[in-house]
C-alpha cells in the first residue's frame, strides 16, 4: 500500500502539533516578537531546484541523495504553486473531484514535483535541537535531509514539523522534497477552489535548546464581572537531551500595550526533574486588575514573556502576544466579554491572482486592511486554517475569526453512509486535522469559534472531532453547518436562506438557547449581491440572530495573457475551463466582493454601507431631528468626527460639524441638526441632509478623516415646478415626409422617423449627430450570474426568448396639428405566441426635442421582465455623461444603499464595471435627469415624466456582453449603446442562494411611462443650466 493511499497513515516522524513560538537570545529581542531578530530561525524560502514528473513512479530513485546532480533542473520559487509556474495547469471544480472516486486510492498518473536546495546550519546551533517546519504543502510530501528520510506529512493547510537533529550537520546541508498532487488526503480537501499544488507556504529551520519550552497554551479571560483579567498559562517543557535535567525555573512576565510590566515581580515556578526524552507540563494562574479587554473594536494586546533558566543562567526566551477576552454562549447569544456581538462577516479563501494561495505577508495584510476599511469585523477561514501571519494580523487589527478545519468532502454527497466523515476507518485523519488546527492556533484571541469543517456531511467523525476539541479547549464554542439540529455544536447555522426563512428557522430551532448565524449568505458572484440590506433589517429583529458571513472575499480569477489572431496580447482573469481543465465549473470560482486584482466591486461598496456601525433614522426633519444608532458592540462614537451639510441639487449650501457623541455601544440618541430649511427654495430643486462619520484619529488600518458611515435624507421642502423661460417667438415645428421617413424640423434641429421601423433614424442639432437610431422598447439585459445560475431566471427568460425579440411595425401616424407621431409595434420572439403590443407617442417641442410616451400590453403568458425601457444608439463621440440621481457607483433596485443622490459626471468607460465574465453592469438608478454629450459639450438631456429612471451606456450591446466569456472578447459596436429604463429587475444572489424576491421583479403586466428629450449646443450645459434643460 502506498503511503499516499493510506488514510490512517497521516505522517511519518512528524512532531506533535503545537503553538509555534520563536526562541530568542535576549530579553529585549524577545519582547519585540520580531522573528528576524532571532538568530535561531532561518527561512528556506527562495530559489529551489525543481523537476516535474507525471507520476511518482517516474521520479529518479536516487534524487534525494547528496550526490544527485540536479544542475539541469529548473529553478522555482518557494513558496509557490507549480501550476502557476508552467508545470501542469490549474484546474477548477466546485464539488466534483477531478479524478475517479475510489477512496483512499488516487490515480497512478499523479503529478509530482521534486525540490532540492542547500542550506547552512551555523556553528552556534551545534548543541541545539534542530526543527524543520513546513507551513503548508499540497497535498502529500516526503522530505529528506542529506539523503536520509526526515519524514512525511499530509493535510495541506496544516503545519508540519520534523526533528532533523540527527541528520543535519553544521555547515552545508541538502534538503530534498517530493510532493504529490493527489493523496488520500485529497478526499478531505474538496474545497470550492483551484486545485493547486506544491510548497505554497513558508519553510523554515529553527534551533531550540535541548531542554525547551515546546508548547504554550494561554487562556486569558475575564472574571464574572468582566472587569479583571484571568491568566491561566499552561507550558510544556521537553527534554531531548540524553540525560535528566534538574534545577530549571520558568518565569512568566506580562507587559501591557505600552510596555509596562503588569506584575510587580515575575511569576516563578521551580520545575521538577525532567528525565531524558520526557516532557512535563507546568501551569501558572494570575489575576490582572482592571484589564484592557480584547475585542475586534478594541484589539488590545499584552506581551507574555517566558524565560527558562538553569543554574548557569538563561536557557531561552520566548514571547507571544495575548488578548484578554471571554467567549461564551448564554441565553441564546454568543457573548464576547459579556456582550452579544454581531458578526459583520465574510468568508475568505487565501487567494491572489498571481500567487494563488502562496500569499505574502503584504497580500494578507492588504486583504485585512481592505476589510477593516469596509466595516467587516469577522472572518470565516473558508475552508481551512490560514497561514500564521493571518491570525497575527487579526489579533492586531481586530477581527473575530471562525477558524475552520481543513475538511470538506461534498463530492461524496451527504447521504447516510456516503461520506468519509461517516466511516469509522476515516476517524484518524478527520480528528488529526482538527487537532492540527486547534493546537497550532489556540493562543490567538481573534479566534472566537472553532469550526469542524465545511460541507462534509454529518457523521461519527464529526462527533469525535467535537469531543477532542471540547476536551482540549473549553473556551470557544463549536460550529458546523451540516449539524442541522445543533446536536454537537453551539450554533443554529445555515447557508443562503431568505430573510423570511431565517426568521422561521430561529423560531423553530433557537428555543434551546443557541444563537443563529448565516455562515454563508449573499453569494457575491458577478453583479451582486442584491438584497443585503434586507438581511440586516431581519437580523435586527431577533436577538438570537447574530449576523453572518458573506460569500466571499475575492474573485479567484488567475491573471492570464493571451494573444489573439491579430497578434494583440490581452490580459484577463481566467476561470474554470480556460486552461483546458475538464471537468470544470466555469466561472463559479469568481464569486467575491473584490475583483481578482483586489479592486472593490460594487458589492463591496454596498457591504461597507450595510455593515456600517452607525445608522441614522429620520425623526422630524422639519425640526432637524434624527436618531443616531450606535451599532458598535463596545465603542462609543467619540472617535468619529461628525459633519453635516444641506445640499441643493447636490451642491452644499449649509454645512456644520457636531461635537463628539458619547452614545454608548448598542444605544441610540435623538440629535438636532442645526440646519435651516430654505424660506425661498429654488424652483424644482431637491434638498437633502447629508451626515458623515469620519475617523477622528489615525488607526492602524486607516488615517484620520476616513469615512466610516454616512446618511442622507430628502428634506421636506416644497418647491414649485421649473418654469422654462417664456419665449416670445417660438420656432415653428415643421413636419414633412419623404418615401422612407417622417421628417421633423425645428430651427436647426432635425429628426427623421423611419416609416419601416417607427424608430428615429437621425437626430441632429446644427448638423451635429445626436442619435443614430432608437429609442426602441427593450427588455433584454445581458444575463448576470444571478440570472443564469442556480435559481436564477435565465432559463425562463431564455425559454421566453427575451434575447430574440423582433419588432414588427403595425402603423405610423403623424398628426401635424398636435405635432405628434404615433407608432404601434408588436415586440415578440420567434416560435412563440406571446408578445407585447407597444404604442409609442412622440410629441415634438419647439426646443428641437421631444417627449416619448409608451404604453405596453403583454399578450400571452410571459415570465417577469429583466428590464423595461428604451434602447438608443448614439455617436461614439457622445461619451460623456452628467446626471442627478444615485451615484457615483452602479446601483440596482435591491443594491443601492451605498449610493447617494447627487450631481455626478463621468466618461462612458468609467461607468463600466469589469466583471470577470461580462454581464449586465453599470446601471445608475433613481436618476432624475441626465445629459449625454461630446467633447464640445453638444448633446441632449433626458428626464423622466413623473418618474425617476435608470440609465447605462456602453461601447457594446447587451447581446455582445452576453456572448463574450471575458471582457477582452466583447465585440464593440460602431455606436454607443444607451439604455434608458423605467425599471430594472433586481440582481439578487441566486447563483447560489434564493430566487430573486418578488418585490424586486418587474411583473409581465401592462405598463406606461415616458421621457422628455432635449438637445443642447456647446455652452448651454453647466451645473446650473443642467436642471433647466428639461
Amino acid at each position: 500500500m502506498n503511503d499516499w493511499e493510506n488514510q490512517n497513515l497521516t505522517s511519518i516522524n512528524k512532531e506533535p502539533y503545537r503553538a509555534f513560538t520563536m526562541a530568542f537570545e535576549n530579553r529585549d529581542d524577545a519582547l519585540t516578537g520580531q522573528a528576524e531578530l532571532s538568530p535561531f530561525c532561518k527561512l528556506l524560502n527562495g530559489t529551489w531546484k525543481f523537476a516535474f514528473f507525471p507520476a511518482p513512479g517516474e521520479v529518479p530513485e536516487d534524487f534525494f541523495l547528496d550526490d544527485f546532480d540536479c544542475g539541469g533542473w529548473d529553478d522555482i520559487m518557494v513558496p509557490s504553486h507549480w501550476q502557476l509556474k508552467g508545470y501542469g495547469h490549474p484546474h477548477y471544480t466546485d464539488i466534483k473531484y477531478p479524478f475517479p472516486i475510489d477512496p483512499p486510492l488516487v490515480p497512478t498518473e499523479n503529478p509530482t514535483g521534486c525540490y532540492i536546495r542547500e542550506f547552512t546550519i551555523p556553528d552556534n546551533w551545534a548543541e541545539h535541537r534542530i526543527l524543520l517546519r513546513f507551513e503548508g504543502v499540497d497535498s502529500f510530501y516526503y522530505v529528506w535531509i542529506n539523503g536520509q528520510l526526515a519524514g512525511m506529512s499530509k493535510g495541506s493547510r496544516n503545519a508540519s514539523e520534523f526533528d532533523i537533529t540527527s541528520v543535519v550537520q553544521t555547515g552545508i546541508n541538502r534538503i530534498a522534497v517530493q510532493v504529490l498532487q493527489w493523496s488520500d488526503g485529497t478526499y478531505l480537501e474538496d474545497q470550492d477552489m483551484w486545485w493547486l499544488s506544491g510548497i505554497f507556504r513558508d519553510v523554515s529551520v529553527c534551533a531550540v535548546p535541548r531542554c525547551d519550552i515546546c508548547d504554550i497554551f494561554v487562556r486569558a479571560g475575564l472574571d464574572a464581572a468582566y472587569k479583571d483579567g484571568r491568566l491561566e498559562l499552561e507550558t510544556d517543557i521537553l527534554n531531548t537531551d540524553s540525560s535528566a535535567v534538574r534545577g530549571l525555573t520558568l518565569e512568566a512576565e506580562l507587559f501591557d500595550a505600552s510596555g509596562n510590566p503588569v506584575f510587580r515581580k515575575p511569576l516563578v515556578d521551580a520545575l521538577p526533574e525532567i528525565k531524558a526524552g520526557k516532557r512535563i507540563r507546568t501551569t501558572f494562574s494570575a489575576k490582572v486588575k482592571d484589564v484592557c479587554a480584547w475585542t475586534a473594536e478594541t484589539p488590545v494586546l499584552y506581551t507574555l514573556l517566558l524565560t527558562l533558566k538553569n543554574s548557569s543562567g538563561t536557557v531561552e526566551y520566548k514571547s507571544l502576544k495575548i488578548g484578554f477576552r471571554t467567549v461564551e454562549i448564554k441565553k441564546g447569544n454568543l457573548l464576547v466579554n459579556g456582550v452579544p456581538i454581531m458578526f459583520r462577516g465574510i468568508n475568505r479563501h487565501e487567494f491572489d491572482a498571481d500567487l494563488g494561495r502562496a500569499l505574502t505577508r503584504e497580500v494578507t495584510e492588504g486583504d485585512l486592511l481592505l476589510l477593516k476599511r469596509h466595516n467587516v469585523n469577522a472572518i470565516r477561514t473558508s475552508h481551512y486554517p490560514d497561514s500564521p501571519v493571518f491570525y497575527e494580523l487579526c489579533d492586531k487589527l481586530g477581527f473575530y475569526v471562525m477558524c475552520e478545519a481543513d475538511l470538506e468532502s461534498h463530492g461524496f454527497g451527504y447521504g447516510e453512509g456516503k461520506n468519509p466523515t461517516m466511516w469509522k476507518d476515516w476517524e484518524k485523519p478527520c480528528v488529526d486535522r482538527m487537532r492540527a488546527m486547534v493546537e497550532s492556533h489556540k493562543n490567538h484571541p481573534s479566534i472566537v469559534i472553532w469550526s469542524l469543517g465545511n460541507e462534509a456531511g454529518f457523521g461519527i467523525n464529526h462527533r469525535k472531532m467535537a469531543e477532542y476539541t471540547r476536551r482540549r479547549d473549553n473556551t470557544r464554542p463549536l460550529h458546523y453547518e451540516r449539524d442541522q439540529e445543533a446536536e454537537i455544536t453551539d450554533f443554529v447555522t445555515r447557508m443562503y436562506l431568505t430573510p423570511a426563512v431565517c426568521i422561521e428557522t430561529v423560531e423553530k430551532y433557537c428555543k434551546g438557547g443557541k444563537p443563529f448565524i448565516l455562515c454563508e449568505y449573499a453569494h457575491s458572484m458577478g453583479n451582486g449581491p442584491g438584497g443585503l440590506e434586507d438581511y440586516w433589517q431581519t437580523f435586527f429583529t431577533h436577538k438570537e440572530m447574530q449576523g453572518g458571513f458573506i460569500w466571499q472575499l475575492c474573485d479567484h480569477g488567475i491573471r492570464t495573457q493571451k494573444e489573439d489572431e491579430h497578434g494583440h496580447v490581452h490580459e484577463f482573469f481566467a476561470y474554470g475551463g480556460d486552461f483546458g481543465d475538464e471537468p470544470n465549473d466555469g466561472n463559479f470560482i469568481t464569486n467575491g466582493l473584490l475583483f481578482p486584482d483586489k479592486t472593490p466591486s460594487p458589492g463591496m461598496i454596498e457591504t461597507k454601507k450595510v455593515y456600517a456601525p452607525v445608522r441614522v433614522a429620520a425623526k422630524d426633519l422639519k425640526k432637524g431631528l434624527v436618531e443616531v444608532c450606535n451599532h458598535y458592540d463596545f465603542l462609543t462614537l467619540e472617535h468619529l468626527d461628525i459633519t453635516w451639510s444641506l445640499s441643493e441639487n447636490g451642491v452644499p449650501v449649509q454645512t456644520g460639524a457636531l461635537a463628539p457623541l458619547r452614545i454608548k455601544a448598542r444605544s441610540r440618541r435623538i440629535l438636532e441638526i442645526p440646519y435651516v430649511l430654505p424660506e425661498h427654495p429654488k424652483s424644482g430643486a431637491e434638498y437633502f441632509l447629508n451626515l458623515t462619520f469620519n475617523l477622528g484619529r489615525d488607526m492602524l488600518w486607516a488615517r484620520a478623516g476616513y469615512e466610516i458611515a454616512w446618511a442622507q435624507f430628502a428634506l421636506p421642502v416644497k418647491t414649485a415646478a421649473v418654469r422654462n423661460p417664456v419665449r416670445n417667438h417660438l420656432p415653428e415645428i415643421e413636419m414633412d415626409e419623404d418615401p422612407r421617413s417622417l421628417l421633423i424640423a425645428v430651427d436647426e434641429a432635425r429628426i427623421a422617423i423611419s416609416k419601416n421601423t417607427g424608430s428615429i433614424t437621425d437626430w441632429t442639432l446644427d448638423g451635429t449627430p445626436l442619435l443614430e437610431r432608437g429609442p426602441r422598447f427593450n427588455l433584454f439585459r445581458a444575463p448576470i450570474d444571478n440570472d443564469s445560475k442556480g435559481s436564477g431566471a435565465w432559463n425562463e427568460w431564455q425559454n421566453a426568448r427575451y434575447h430574440q425579440f423582433q419588432h414588427r411595425l403595425e402603423s405610423v401616424e403623424a398628426d401635424p396639428n398636435r405635432k405628434t407621431v404615433r407608432v404601434i409595434t408588436r415586440a415578440a420572439p420567434p416560435a412563440l405566441l406571446a408578445g407585447i403590443r407597444c404604442e409609442y407617442l412622440y410629441t415634438f417641442h419647439p426646443d428641437g426635442g421631444f417627449t416619448l410616451a409608451i404604453k405596453g400590453t403583454p399578450q400571452g403568458t410571459m415570465p417577469f421582465f429583466p428590464r423595461l425601457g428604451f434602447q438608443l444608439f448614439l455617436p461614439v463621440e457622445m461619451d460623456r455623461v452628467q446626471w442627478f440621481g444615485l451615484g457615483p457607483g452602479e446601483s440596482y433596485v435591491d443594491s443601492k444603499t451605498a449610493q447617494r443622490v447627487g450631481l455626478f459626471k463621468a466618461g462612458v468607460d468609467a461607468l463600466y464595471t469589469p466583471y470577470v465574465m461580462p454581464q449586465e453592469d453599470g446601471n445608475r438608478s433613481e436618476v432624475r435627469r441626465a445629459a449625454f454629450y461630446d467633447l464640445h459639450m453638444a448633446g441632449f438631456a433626458v428626464r423622466g415624466m413623473g418618474m425617476n429612471f435608470n440609465f447605462s451606456i456602453h461601447r457594446f450591446t447587451p447581446e455582445a456582453a452576453w456572448k463574450a466569456k471575458h471582457p477582452h472578447e466583447i465585440e464593440c459596436s460602431e455606436n454607443l449603446c444607451l439604455n434608458l429604463d423605467w425599471k430594472q429587475s433586481g440582481i439578487g444572489s441566486c447563483s447560489c442562494g434564493p430566487a430573486l424576491d418578488e418585490h424586486y421583479r418587474i411583473p409581465a403586466e401592462p405598463f406606461a411611462f415616458g421621457m422628455r428629450f432635449r438637445p443642447f449646443r456647446p455652452g448651454e450645459l453647466n451645473d446650473t443650466t443642467f436642471f433647466a434643460l428639461v
